[in-house]
């Protein structure tokens, strides 16, 4: 984090399968002041942290080959500390246990809410890497 607490030096991985959804979670990030990188199977994001400087990764929970939980479980095991978000359809209790026990930062529910996204961003930032200050634009 730069001194002035900003977003523009955070870099963020935003997974998912389905492009449209990758797109709009970009596109509710980006112009906060944050960067991104975007992938389109848990095999990609791996590749993408194992070679780039991320500091948080959204996966989103349903994808072929691995899931977001999978691709979570399987950074935390190379031993990189990545803070990480759920995205799901189905957060259903059991999920939200699995995904606490991988040590997942937070889970959100489809659809997803920009301010959500935004919030639980700038929350798991926060905690990890020390406090934030408030994003470019106003939530809406």
């Amino acid at each position: 984090m730069n001194e002035t607490g900003s977003t523009d030096n955070y870099v963020i991985l935003i997974t998912d399968d389905d492009r449209s959804s990758r797109e709009s979670l970009r596109d509710m990030i980006e112009p906060e002041g944050f960067r991104t990188f975007l992938a389109a199977s848990g095999e990609e994001a791996i590749e993408i942290v194992q070679q780039e400087s991320i500091h948080l990764a959204i996966f989103d929970y349903h994808m072929p080959t691995l899931t977001g939980l999978e691709t979570l479980q399987l950074i935390h095991q190379s031993n990189i500390a990545l803070p990480c978000i759920l995205v799901t359809a189905d957060a259903t209790k059991d999920l939200m246990r699995q995904a606490l026990n991988a040590q997942a930062y937070s889970v959100i529910p489809k659809p997803v809410s920009k301010n959500v996204v935004l919030y639980t961003v700038i929350r798991a930032l926060g905690r990890f890497y020390g406090r934030l200050r408030t994003p470019r634009s106003t939530w809406e």
